[in-house]
């Protein structure tokens, strides 16, 4: 741990810097600090009606953490699994997973990722050995 994490810290994301991904989700970047390599939180917001394209992180584990809409999950053995706000889901690493809104409002649920999300570790697709 670096000395500036030693002590208290406090962010405000901006919400002007929500941007789209190419996985069909809206992400807000809440906390991902190269000095905090050991999580990162994002808010995601995956549109009434939409889903997310298959991806899998490379050692990385997500929980998701649902703040409003509905959500239908997949992830590794999980098919079909209904998350309402409140909820939480834990992926691990290297597992299939993929997010369907069946509407009709916004999904919008925190990701926190450990360790921290990095582009590197975004695959899309199926993961070696399920395709």
């Amino acid at each position: 741990m670096t000395d500036s994490l030693r002590r208290a810290a406090y962010c405000r994301p901006d919400e002007n810097a929500e941007y789209p991904t190419s996985e069909n989700v809206r992400i807000l970047e809440c906390w991902n600090r190269a000095d905090d390599p050991r999580m990162s939180i994002a808010r995601a917001r995956l549109a009434a009606g939409e889903s997310s394209e298959v991806h899998w992180l490379d050692g990385v584990e997500e929980r998701f953490v649902i703040l409003s809409g509905r959500g239908i999950l997949e992830a590794g053995d999980i098919s079909g699994q209904a998350l309402a706000p409140g909820d939480i889901a834990f992926v691990p690493a290297g597992a299939r997973q993929r997010l369907h809104n069946p509407g009709p409002d916004d999904l919008v649920f925190l990701c926190l990722c450990t360790p921290r999300f990095t582009p590197d570790c975004y695959h899309a697709g199926e993961p070696p050995g399920e395709a």
